[in-house]
């Protein structure tokens, strides 16, 4: 079962990487969007800086799907993966030790990224009106799912 599993995961990137947008699994919604303060990026801007950074973002498909398939323990790296289940485009940040990264990932679609084990990382962005923010302690590889 978890080779199918793993198999839909990596023909999902191999068809995801095939176009300008980027899919992948788990659960976890995003918060509701709060009176919010004024540094909080608004749909508009999240739409603008996904155009902008979708014009030159190169996604880690071989690395990801290798540590899918593999997950190798001695490996210094495991992945992320953040399936968009909503109808907005979205800019997923990533933060931690010595790490910050940006990736868009259009409606509907799947990011992802390789992090070094065993840290911390803020996963932050907005999902068209909802604000998503999360700590996680990332030991091995991590999934998902927003949606609106």
């Amino acid at each position: 079962m978890k080779e199918k599993i793993i198999f839909g995961i990596g023909l999902s990137f191999l068809l995801s990487s095939c176009s300008t947008h980027y899919n992948t699994t788990s659960s976890s919604a995003p918060k509701s969007a709060q009176p919010r303060p004024t540094s909080t990026p608004s749909a508009s801007q999240t739409e603008q800086e996904y155009n902008s950074l979708i014009k030159t973002y190169k996604p880690e498909t071989a690395e990801v799907l290798t540590d899918l398939f593999n997950n190798s323990s001695n490996d210094p790296k495991t992945s992320i993966t953040v399936t968009n289940k909503s109808r907005c485009n979205m800019v997923l940040s990533i933060t931690g030790k010595n790490y910050s990264k940006k990736i868009p990932i259009a409606a509907g679609k799947i990011g992802y990224a390789m992090v070094l084990k065993n840290q911390n990382y803020s996963l932050s962005g907005m999902v068209c009106n909802s604000v998503y923010k999360k700590t996680q302690y990332i030991s091995s590889s991590y999934s998902i799912t927003l949606s609106n």
